[in-house]
């Protein structure tokens, strides 16, 4: 019986073979049909439960296994031999073989979908805030900052594209980025990965918090506006009235001391779904926010005009000059306006045409700067410099409008709906990642999904209360996930992988060590600049 278990050919040799063809057909190969001799064996049944053709490819599989052992790739079945995606069949213990269906197969997106896909994904909060960090960085400046980080974390994320691929003998056709982390640094890569992952989401619902007390705030004002007082005859009395209300109104629709928390009456209970597939329904509403903020910017710049004087160091009374000492505030807010390292691999998986990868993904980082770069420039341009200074500026540009702006009221409107649906998806994510990790559960109790949406939730009233400050939010955590998660791992895991293949060169480690040293400068700018 050991005897009928050794492989026929012993796998001594397998370190010498090095012939790519047979190793490039592992990605093929990396789901092979599981066989089982095709024979009934629940009851005495003699008709066939396997067709011809199944049981003669399940034979040619079963006859590669046989001769080597399970964990040698010396002699892996070749490409003619692995069926293709509509091929294959799943073999059950009854003997019975089944068509995949709905599979991978049927789930792929044409190169057009995936683009927008990222472009979506990436369109976030970051873009109301470009404008400041344009000003506090200088006009000329910001543009080259905002190409060059543009093309820095397009490279990276590309590293981070495909870190998986360069992992020899192991299947990671569904490993994530850090499953790659975990795979070279340990439990430490793995949960460092965690631990800045998890800024990110944070960072980002704090953010969500504070610019949806903003706009809930600027549409109750807004409303309140619009309604006239009741006309009840008595001119002094109604003056009076009015001068009352308005103290009310302002007491109890605060932005900072009664706002923020209005808002957890709404968002805590949606926080403890234990599903959030509902609101992935109206992930929709970004785009159609990206889209309507971008045909605002453009209206608004037609009616103000253009505003720019070019001071290229010192500042005037209405102008900043062209290069500024306060530019890491950019490069923060950039870090984290292109970050979508965390789940372009996912993203990708479902592109139609995988060998379009990296030219689908150039695209797509193309638009994003395209449109970051369009809104930012304009609303630059367009502030009215005189009579205001540019650094007026806002770190949420839309604050330079007035409440009784019916344009910028409809904005508002719509970015606080598509929000309150996107942050409960947000809190969803972060329960996944951190209760899986810690608990292996998604949802392990209602105490403990409590515990942690109550900590979320109180980060962002706190922030939205002592400091509703969307820009340097967005940096400092930008600045901090983007350290790990852009710079750091995508560099050490491309550099550890040319190494072990002896492929690593002095420009290629020197150019990847300098990215690991910008991260870190990017991120100390943060607090001493």
């Amino acid at each position: 019986m050991e005897e009928d278990n050794k492989p026929l050919l012993d796998s001594v040799r397998r370190g010498s073979y090095t012939d790519k063809g047979s190793t490039d057909s592992l990605d093929r190969g990396a789901r092979r049909p599981f066989h089982v001799e095709h024979r009934n064996i629940v009851e005495n049944d003699p008709s066939e439960r396997v067709s011809a053709e199944a049981s003669v490819l399940s034979s040619r599989v079963h006859y590669y296994s046989r001769l080597t052992a399970a964990s040698d790739r010396l002699l892996s079945p070749p490409d003619h031999v692995i069926p293709c995606p509509e091929e294959l069949y799943v073999y059950s213990p009854l003997g019975m073989a089944f068509k995949v269906t709905g599979g991978d197969g049927g789930a792929k997106n044409p190169s057009i979908v995936t683009i927008f896909a990222i472009w979506n994904t990436m369109m976030g909060t970051s873009i109301l805030s470009i404008p400041w960090g344009i000003k506090q960085a200088g006009f000329t400046l910001g543009i080259i900052l905002l190409i060059s980080m543009g093309l820095l974390t397009l490279y990276c994320c590309l590293r981070v594209l495909k870190s998986p691929k360069s992992i020899p003998y192991i299947d990671t056709s569904d490993w994530e980025f850090p499953d790659v982390c975990k795979y070279y640094f340990g439990k430490f890569g793995q949960w460092s990965s965690l631990v800045f992952s998890m800024v990110s989401l944070i960072g980002a619902m704090v953010v969500y918090w504070v610019l949806m007390s903003n706009f809930l705030f600027n549409t109750g004002k807004f409303i309140y506006m619009i309604c006239p007082f009741p006309d009840t005859g008595d001119h002094k009395g109604n003056c009076s009235s009015g001068i009352s209300d308005t103290a009310v109104f302002d007491r109890w629709w605060s932005k900072t001391n009664t706002i923020p928390f209005y808002l957890i009456i709404l968002l805590l209970p949606l926080l403890n779904f234990r599903s959030a597939s509902f609101f992935a329904r109206f992930t929709f509403l970004g785009t159609i926010s990206v889209v309507y903020l971008i045909i605002l910017v453009t209206l608004k710049a037609i009616r103000l005009g253009f505003h720019l004087e070019f001071h290229w160091l010192e500042s005037t009374q209405f102008y900043v000059p062209e290069f500024r000492l306060l530019f890491p505030q950019l490069t923060g807010v950039l870090t984290l306006a292109f970050f979508i390292h965390n789940c372009i691999i996912t993203l990708m998986k479902s592109n139609k045409h995988q060998e379009n990868n990296v030219r689908d993904l150039s695209v797509a980082y193309l638009l994003v700067g395209l449109t970051y770069l369009y809104v930012g420039v304009l609303i630059f341009a367009a502030f009215p410099s005189p009579p205001l200074s540019k650094d007026c500026i806002e770190p949420n540009f839309l604050d330079n409008f007035p409440s009784s702006d019916v344009l910028v009221f409809v904005a508002r409107t719509c970015l606080l709906f598509q929000m309150t649906t996107v942050y409960p998806l947000l809190g969803y994510l972060v329960r996944v990642q951190m209760m899986s990790q810690v608990f292996g559960k998604h949802y392990p109790s209602f105490f403990h999904v409590f515990t942690l949406n109550i900590f979320i939730v109180g980060t962002g009233v706190c922030m939205a209360k002592y400091y509703p400050n969307i820009g340097s939010i967005i940096r400092y955590s930008g600045a901090t996930c983007g350290l790990a998660l852009v710079f750091v791992f995508p560099s050490l895991v491309h550099m550890i992988s040319q190494k072990r293949r002896g492929e690593l060169s002095w420009p290629s480690a020197i150019f990847h060590s300098l990215l690991i040293v910008l991260g870190v400068a990017n991120v100390a700018g943060q607090f001493f600049m």
